[in-house]
């Protein structure tokens, strides 16, 4: 149980998390650079580079991560929460972002007929990697921050 007194600002917690991100992002970005997934990053942007692809995917970890420490900051400070917190806010994310928010950038409608196709399930897999990571390292990160 989290010590509603021992919780950060929510400045702290939001940088804190943005960080925490962005090691999800890079645990994340290995497995989607071996599958040459970051040219269809970088064309949310209008480029099909695989380094304009990294730098988005890294902007959009460290994004989301923030909104992880504004969301649930408090309840994940601990590693015992932090762990499946952070699984489950992958799994949120790869709902939203492969499936619905990609797609719709890209003039596609949603792609939940695709969620268990082997493409879809690895990018499960990454989202999953990305929420543990994360989930985990804002609780030491957030330690050392104090």
């Amino acid at each position: 149980m989290v010590n509603p007194s021992a919780v950060p600002g929510l400045t702290r917690r939001v940088g804190v998390a943005a960080v925490a991100g962005v090691a999800g992002g890079i645990v994340m970005g290995m497995p989607m650079a071996m599958m040459g997934m970051l040219p269809m990053i970088g064309g949310l942007v209008g480029s099909d580079s695989a380094v304009t692809g990294g730098i988005v995917h890294m902007v959009i970890s460290a994004i989301i991560g923030a909104i992880y420490g504004l969301a649930i900051g408090g309840p994940a400070a601990t590693y015992a929460n932090g762990w499946w917190m952070g699984l489950a806010y992958g799994v949120i994310w790869w709902v939203l972002g492969p499936l619905l928010i990609m797609p719709g950038m890209m003039g596609m409608g949603p792609q939940f007929g695709m969620a268990l196709s082997g493409p879809m399930l690895l990018s499960l897999v990454a989202h999953m990697m990305y929420g543990v990571v994360t989930g985990l390292a804002y609780p030491f990160l957030l330690a050392r921050a104090r």
